[in-house]
């Protein structure tokens, strides 16, 4: 009974004690004042439903939705992370279908890129070659432009920069030998080549050969004619090259949309090296049961909340491409033209790397284009290219292929070679496909009506207004659209804002 009392007393006395020291009495079953966002309620009401604790124990339906959730996180998140590697690797294939398996063997778009095939806001505009190396098989490889060629690029199966070519290149337009190498490379690297490395196995070429007289001809020409790709071991006796005319050519370009596009990623996974991805990155994977060396095969549960993942993922980077609400992707202050690079950085980093790396603004320029270089963003007067792009009337409304719309381009476009307009489907990011098999107008291939400002109107719609056919784009009632907008050569006037095209009007 002594003892009781005494146990009682001194309860009593700590908990004066506490009261005193803090103001309020102990948390029930604590000795101390608990702060209460430290705990967790018996119910909590969530976007996920109700979730039951008993003392901060998660019950069994609870964990149940808990584990559902995280696998459906990041699911999503794994295909936000991952669409410039299944972009490349549907490339890949996509070249594949047409024999274009080893570095010698080129797709070449001698008449231009129509409307035929699936890829990614491809332009109407340049003479298309590309191939893909593999560094793995072949080790490093040589790649010879001729002199002349137009932009070129190399990106590594991750969509990130190698290196470019042709006039923003090293060659400066003059033509010469690259060298790309993989990443660590220990043996002996001969002298005369450019050199570039590439952490990934699988590496795109892709070159643009520009119009002369407003034709493909000469372009297509250099190419067959100037342009070798081989592995640097095979330099004494190179293999034949062999071109694939792929012009009026239906093939698909374009990563799933569904439960394949994990699949996709497993591809990549298992052909590239371990490192060519950070651990962050590949725990991700792993966390969905994706592993280099090891079989993805996830069960029907998994599946389940993948292809949902796949859904919400694809429909975010819809969100993210045709209505960003980032304020630093629109190009002015006011209208609806707004840059594929949000941030102005190829790497997608903000603040050069202080602010880490632009998610959103990675995902929606993958999920819509290809091509990663930093010729598409720097200030390079009258060399390279530069993009605006716009799916929005006047009226900030979706443009509707069963309406009529007019766009005036002023006069003076500051664009040293031409410019060119070109319409895509939202559905496939592809261009439209239309009675017309070039979905554009070009300044210097089409023969357009000028106004008595030197301005240009172009017109949108199913029909053409009466006598502006040269200017007409031809749009199908039931689909939506967006446009791009490239300067080829773009001078000062685009980059200090001091020309800008005008806004969409609904006719």
């Amino acid at each position: 009974m002594q003892r009781t009392r005494s146990i009682i007393l001194a309860s009593l006395f700590w908990f004066l004690v506490t009261a005193a020291a803090y103001g309020t009495p102990p948390t029930p079953g604590y000795n101390q004042h608990i702060p209460a966002e430290v705990l967790t309620p018996e119910t909590v009401d969530t976007r996920i439903g109700t979730l039951k604790f008993f003392d901060g124990l998660p019950d069994d339906a609870t964990v149940e939705t808990i584990y559902d959730n995280l696998d459906f996180l990041r699911g999503t998140e794994a295909f936000l992370q991952f669409i410039p590697a299944a972009s490349l690797e549907a490339l890949r294939e996509g070249a594949a279908q047409l024999g274009s398996k080893l570095p010698n063997q080129v797709v070449i778009m001698d008449r231009l890129l129509d409307s035929n095939p699936l890829f990614l806001t491809g332009n109407t505009d340049t003479v298309y070659a590309m191939s893909f190396l593999d560094l793995e098989r072949d080790g490093p490889t040589v790649i010879e432009i001729p002199p002349g060629c137009g932009p070129g690029t190399v990106n590594d199966a991750f969509f990130r920069f190698v290196t470019d070519m042709g006039a923003p290149g090293p060659d400066r337009g003059k033509g010469g030998k690259y060298l790309i190498l993989p990443e660590g490379f220990e043996g002996d690297v001969p002298e005369g080549y450019f050199v570039a490395s590439s952490p990934s196995a699988v590496n795109w070429l892709i070159l643009r050969g520009m119009l002369k007289d407003g034709k493909p001809d000469a372009a297509s020409k250099n190419f067959r004619e100037g342009l070798k790709v081989y592995p640097l071991k095979a330099k004494e006796n190179p293999p034949k090259m062999e071109f694939m005319e792929a012009s009026e050519v239906p093939f698909n370009t374009i990563h799933a949309n569904n439960y394949k596009f994990f699949e996709e990623i497993n591809n990549v996974i298992q052909k590239e090296p371990i490192d060519f991805i950070d651990p962050e990155l590949r725990g991700l994977l792993a966390s969905l049961g994706m592993q280099k060396g090891k079989p993805f095969q996830p069960d029907a549960r998994m599946q389940k909340i993948l292809t949902e993942a796949v859904a919400v993922g694809n429909a975010t980077a819809r969100a993210l491409s045709f209505k960003p609400r980032s304020d630093t992707v629109y190009i002015y202050d006011e209208g609806s033209w707004y840059t594929a690079f949000d941030g102005g950085d190829y790497r997608w980093l903000i603040d050069d790397g202080k602010g880490g790396r632009n998610l959103d603004a990675r995902a929606f320029f993958f999920y819509i284009a290809t091509v990663n270089t930093p010729a598409m963003v720097k200030e390079m007067i009258g060399v390279g290219s530069q993009y605006a792009l716009n799916a929005l009337d006047t009226e900030g409304a979706y443009l509707d292929g069963s309406q009529s719309y007019k766009l005036n381009i002023p006069k003076d476009v500051p664009a040293k070679d031409f410019w060119s307009i070109v319409v895509y489907d939202p559905q496939t990011r592809s261009e439209l496909q239309t009675a017309q098999p070039f979905p554009s107008r070009n300044s210097r291939r089409d023969q357009m009506q000028v106004n008595e400002d030197g301005s240009v109107d172009i017109y949108f719609g199913p029909k053409p207004p009466a006598g502006k056919e040269s200017n007409w784009i031809q749009t199908v009632p039931g689909k939506g659209w967006f446009l791009c907008l490239r300067l080829y050569g773009p001078l000062k006037p685009w980059f200090d804002k001091s020309w800008r095209p005008g806004e969409i009007e609904k006719l």
